[in-house]
């Protein structure tokens, strides 16, 4: 933690290790409120409620990849659904393999899926997938190298805005469409599901449950630190000047599409294992991950968390799947309603986001604006929900 509160001082950035330090204390106490409090008691918490908040973190650091991209490049990506499904199939596959023959079928080789289906050998492709290591490396290479093959035609077409924002969305849709096939060999329709284990303990038993969540928190204050210096590095500040003025960092000398691919496979990096960790906590991995209207909902989460400031992003995404959770069970058929009356409001009334609105309230309590501390990347670079960048 020490070292932590160095990073932010030398950086001049004030939230990050305190909000690291926040999500590591309710971690702490939710797993310990699990696994240590009896269920008659007022701090138990269930093992549902461990469950939904592994989900929410994943989702938090599904909108922090994004976040990377669109709040400091100006790359408004609407396919990064793809990314996660592609990093919760790789673990799916690893999941299903580890089912062996106690399988509905009893086939130590072959999921049910592939038996119903009346194959007789598993494909090329999930060769071993039954070891961990394998599985965890295709988590991070197929999504890398599909962000990169995607990336560099792009960028080096220099295709920006709009255009890029469809071209990501067409994706992420032809994924679906594909892994809806059965010949594609992924379970089609209904995807993978009822899994046992991972690495020999029981999925459902509760300390595996605590264990996921308290990985996920782990990795997602990781990858929040790692983001965070890497954005306010040298090569952050370019990312940001590729953001407000291409042309000009082009004209400099700066090969800005190099800086965009390598951003935009980071960020896809970070979707994947967001997927990996998802899967054995849900349970469950199909095509509709790959839905576009995913993808658009990433995006909300980050407006309304605060664009360009990525603990905004985590907070976002946080709130409104909560909201979704609530709002779902009451009324199911009018949350579409709700988010798209949501992203209305943010975009009129909080253009930077819930970030945005917390700074301007700071400001007002301090008696003098100007900030002792240096420089702030992440308040002072930071964007409206909607205007500026590519968008």
């Amino acid at each position: 933690m020490n070292q932590l509160m160095r990073f932010s001082r030398l950086h001049g950035d004030s939230k990050v290790a305190p909000f690291v330090a926040i999500l590591v204390v309710l971690t702490l106490l939710a797993s310990m409120g699990n696994l240590l409090m009896p269920e008659d008691s007022a701090f138990y918490v269930s093992t549902y409620t461990i469950t939904l908040l592994g989900k929410y973190l994943c989702y938090a650091m599904l909108a922090l990849a994004v976040d990377v991209i669109w709040g400091y490049c100006g790359i408004l990506s609407l396919g990064h659904g793809a990314f996660f499904a592609l990093g919760g199939y790789a673990m799916g596959m690893y999941l299903m393999r580890q089912i062996g023959d106690r399988g509905v079928y009893g086939n130590p080789e072959l999921p049910d899926f592939m038996v119903f289906l009346n194959w007789t050998e598993l494909p090329w492709f999930w060769q071993g997938m039954d070891q961990f290591w394998f599985a965890m490396l295709m988590v991070l290479l197929v999504p890398g190298i599909l962000a990169f093959i995607f990336g560099w035609l792009a960028f080096r077409s220099r295709v920006t805005g709009v255009y890029l924002s469809i071209m990501t969305q067409a994706l992420t849709y032809a994924l679906l469409l594909a892994f809806f096939r059965n010949e594609m060999g992924f379970g089609g329709n209904n995807g993978l599901t009822d899994f046992k284990d991972i690495l020999g303990f029981d999925l459902q038993a509760d300390t595996t449950r605590v264990t996921l969540f308290a990985i996920t928190a782990l990795l997602l204050a990781v990858i929040l630190v790692v983001s965070h210096k890497i954005l306010q590095s040298r090569m952050g500040k370019v990312i940001v000047a590729i953001r407000d003025g291409e042309s000009r960092a082009r004209f400099i000398g700066y090969r800005t599409e190099r800086f965009k691919v390598w951003l935009f496979v980071y960020s896809a990096l970070i979707a994947g294992i967001a997927g990996a960790l998802y899967v054995p906590q849900v349970g469950i991995i199909n095509p509709g991950e790959f839905s576009p209207l995913n993808s658009i909902e990433m995006v909300i989460w980050v407006a309304v968390g605060g664009r360009g400031t990525l603990i905004g992003a985590i907070v976002g995404a946080l709130l409104v799947n909560f909201a979704k959770t609530k709002f779902t069970a009451i009324m199911p058929d009018g949350w579409l309603f709700a988010l798209g009356a949501l992203f209305v409001f943010v975009t009129l009334y909080l253009p930077q986001g819930l970030m945005g609105l917390y700074k301007k309230m700071m400001d007002k309590r301090r008696p003098d604006n100007s900030d002792s501390h240096g420089s702030d990347t992440e308040g002072k670079n930071a964007e409206p929900a909607v205007k500026g960048g590519n968008v």
